[in-house]
């Protein structure tokens, strides 16, 4: 059942004996649409909303982070976390800019958000007023499916409706545009019954998108006739789970998972080859060279070149919306529907494959990725290898925790080493993959799930971007949590090291300091003065201790750990062409050979 099929179908009672305002009425409705929780900062343009914030009692609750930036990118979280709409509030001018990297994460990773931004007032417009800004072109584009000016009271009432409904039903963000001195005028609850008035409801329920029997038919012909099939599931597939399971069962198929599928089914079992790509696994890489077939679930992975190579493998892609099929391989039959229930319906027409000589090669390949992973953990490095926090993270992590990716360093290393079971959640900014994502997505999982741990993992850049401020509202907010266990990793490796990596085997030039090298800040000595727990690590022997010690805290901990910027963040296997980029690079960097050392480690000869 959705949020909206959940919600009251009151239009929106007064919560005071005072003449309901427009910004009460809108609050109320948001009510009735069953939201409890949004994301805002103050400023002039929404005092009006201000005021009934709390004239209401502060239903729903309003969750100020230090910044608008952080206000999005929590709403873009909440919708990841719960399922549901996710919300927030700005001011005009400067308060509705500061939003759109977060609103952009939410629309690239097909995130229903609304966004209730502040306007000047309607008599100032085109006077180059203060703040003066051209929202809805401004929006237009992040928002395109839906951002409108609420110009009359009457219109509070359809506009809200078809911003959440819009959001809701195609995945997407939505803006609603709301001038100061409109919030202040008198609600109009139910518009008259006239000419060019309209009288929305509240509520929507998910359709049953199911394709044609024939294209069943012919998925089903073709993946039957495979005899090395691979899965590639993302996050489109994250609630279907058991059909991914048995349908792999059924076809002796290997499953390798996008990023933000990593939770779709876990990696306790044997066939599942982990993430796939520049971050993925020798496994996962292995398979989607190796496979005749390729199913593909619920998942826009980008990089084309970890693929099949077209005419290897023929393929049956399955995504609810079309304009993502065939967009990455030429696959031959395209299922336009829901994941699990077009799984549930292809089932009955697979048969169960009595050859499994390709099971089990995967299963050799996930056995040695295994060891080879155990093994990148183990290695020497200087202080700490990066794989080694993560390994140790992973045979400890809670069984009911929720992970919170950032981007850089941190991504790559808990898409190879952290192993997802049941009942775990994991996300981060996937399309967008923007920094300083993690601790705004750690504290709007904890806000809609305190019973559980949350694990943000953070790289020193995204906490010089943005981590140092977000880490405020987790120390304002923790006493009133069920379960205090929040825990905030950060890896002080003292440069931008993925990009760094980027540079050398992507373009052939050497680290460039200048844009690369970071401030040595004092991480866990500002959580301290936060009021927060923190540790700080620089032996490798310590970190399981250390782990043990964050995951049992009474309070919220960061973790910093100083790790070895020498470890490449490369794939398994480099194509020639990076190779002899990488090589280029080497040859003008000035600490080239050990970095030749970590290199050959990792099993990249130079």
């Amino acid at each position: 059942m959705t949020q909206a099929s959940e919600a009251k179908r009151d239009p929106g009672a007064q919560d005071s004996s005072a003449p309901q305002k427009v910004s009460d009425f809108l609050l109320a409705r948001l009510r009735d649409w069953g939201i409890s929780r949004v994301y805002g900062y103050s400023g002039d343009g929404i005092n009006g909303f201000l005021g009934a914030f709390a004239r209401a009692g502060n239903q729903p609750e309003f969750v100020q982070p230090p910044h608008e930036e952080l206000c999005a990118i929590m709403a873009a979280a909440h919708a990841k976390y719960t399922g549901q709409v996710g919300v927030c509030f700005a001011t005009q001018g400067p308060g509705a800019i500061h939003l759109l990297n977060g609103l952009y994460d939410a629309k690239l990773d097909h995130q229903p958000v609304v966004a209730i931004v502040g306007q000047i007032e309607r008599s100032a417009g085109g006077s180059y007023f203060m703040q003066e800004v051209d929202l809805v072109s401004l929006f237009k584009d992040v928002a395109h499916e839906f951002v409108e000016v609420l110009s009359t009271p009457e219109q509070a009432r359809h506009l809200l409706d078809t911003a959440i409904r819009t959001a809701v039903a195609q995945r997407t963000v939505t803006a609603l545009i709301v001038p100061h001195d409109v919030q202040k005028l008198d609600a109009v609850p139910q518009p008259p019954r006239e000419h060019a008035k309209m009288s929305s409801a509240i509520g929507y329920n998910r359709p049953r998108i199911v394709p044609q029997e024939r294209d069943l038919d012919a998925a089903a012909e073709l993946l039957n006739a495979g005899s090395r099939v691979a899965i590639l599931a993302g996050a489109g597939a994250l609630h279907a789970t058991e059909e991914l399971i048995a349908v792999a069962e059924t076809l002796g198929a290997g499953v390798a998972k996008a990023l933000l599928g990593k939770a779709a089914v876990p990696d306790d079992l044997p066939f599942v080859t982990g993430t796939v790509g520049w971050l993925g696994t020798r496994a996962s890489n292995w398979m989607m060279k190796e496979c005749d077939t390729l199913l593909m679930i619920g998942s826009r992975f980008p990089y084309s070149e970890f693929l099949p190579k077209p005419g290897q493998a023929r393929g049956v892609q399955i995504d609810r919306d079309g304009r993502a099929l065939a967009l990455r391989y030429p696959f031959e039959v395209l299922l336009e529907g829901d994941s699990r229930e077009t799984l549930r319906a292809l089932l009955p027409k697979l048969g169960r494959k009595s050859h499994r000589d390709f099971r089990g090669r995967v299963e050799e390949q996930v056995r040695a990725w295994a060891e080879e992973a155990d093994a990148t953990s183990k290695r020497r490095a200087d202080p700490v290898h990066p794989a080694r926090v993560f390994s140790e993270l992973s045979a400890r992590a809670p069984d009911d925790c929720i992970f919170c990716g950032d981007s850089g360093t941190t991504t790559f290393w808990f898409a190879q080493q952290v192993r997802m079971r049941r009942g775990m959640q994991a996300s981060l900014s996937g399309t967008l993959a923007t920094m300083g994502s993690g601790i705004p997505y750690a504290l709007a999982a904890k806000l809609n799930h305190p019973e559980r741990p949350v694990i943000a993992m953070v790289g020193d850049g995204a906490m010089q971007m943005n981590g140092i401020n977000a880490l405020i509202p987790v120390a304002q907010r923790w006493k009133t949590w069920k379960d205090p266990r929040f825990v905030v990793l950060v890896l002080n490796n003292r440069e931008l090291n993925y990009v760094t990596w980027e540079q050398r085997a992507m373009e052939g030039d050497p680290k460039f300091p200048a844009s690369q090298d970071l401030f040595d800040f004092p991480y866990a000595r500002y959580a301290e003065l936060l009021g927060l727990s923190a540790l700080r690590v620089t032996d490798p022997e310590k970190l399981g201790a250390a782990w043990d010690e964050a995951l049992a805290a009474r309070r919220p901990i960061l973790l910093e750990v100083v790790t070895d910027p020498r470890v490449p963040t490369l794939p398994p296997e480099l194509e020639p062409k990076l190779k002899e980029k990488l090589e280029q690079s080497l040859n003008q960097e000035p600490d080239a050979d050990r970095l030749r050392a970590q290199l050959t480690k990792a099993g990249h000869e130079t």
